[in-house]
């Protein structure tokens, strides 16, 4: 888990978590009413520039979520095939620029940072007997685990290509399912060894 995090300090760490998390809602919210190639292609050329502003550790970063091109890439051959190819590159730039852009606020972000940014926001669910703490782990998780899942998919497209020669085939979904479980159970020991949600830190 703590793969995915840059150890470099750039501007983009010193930026507190609650302002990263805050500009990614506005950009977000800002963006969703658009859906023309330009707007989304605007909203792709930011996500990479964002990369590219905190040095060579970003441009390495972009290399790890190769396997969401290959996702995209689905998705604008099914609109093709359907007859609505641009709101298939619409759909695939969306996609690209918001989870390249979560997938920078945790590679900037430690999980702590990430669990006391969201901790506040979760403590009216005290009313309904959840704890606060929990849901804040599980948002820092569901962020974490974007990068560090495509990371584990393009592993396994490299071995798969030094076999084969292709990159991609519909034979990687059972082993990448099975490392993704391996890798949920041993998340889970370590929590639960560290006292779960509370041990965290």
């Amino acid at each position: 888990m703590r793969a995915a995090f840059l150890p470099n300090v750039s501007w983009a760490h010193n930026v507190p978590v609650r302002a990263k998390l805050l500009a990614l809602f506005v950009i977000s919210t800002f963006f969703l009413p658009f859906s023309s190639v330009v707007s989304m292609g605007c909203l792709a050329v930011l996500a990479f520039g964002l990369y590219i502003s905190v040095g060579k550790q970003g441009l390495v970063a972009l290399r790890t979520l190769s396997p969401l091109l290959y996702i995209v890439a689905i998705i604008i051959g099914f609109h093709y095939l359907n007859g609505t190819l641009w709101e298939g590159v619409v759909a695939g730039l969306r996609m690209i620029g918001m989870v390249l852009l979560a997938n920078f606020v945790s590679i900037t972000s430690r999980m702590n940072e990430l669990m006391d940014a969201v901790m506040p926001l979760c403590r009216p669910l005290r009313l309904f007997g959840l704890s606060e703490r929990r849901v804040a782990l599980a948002f820092a998780l569901m962020i974490r685990f974007v990068p560090v899942l495509l990371a584990i998919y393009s592993g396994l497209q490299e071995a798969y290509r030094a076999r084969s020669g292709r990159r991609n085939s519909w034979r990687l979904i059972a082993p990448f399912v099975l490392r993704t479980l391996k890798m949920s159970e041993s998340v889970a020991e370590a929590l639960s060894a560290r006292g779960g949600a509370d041990g965290f830190r």
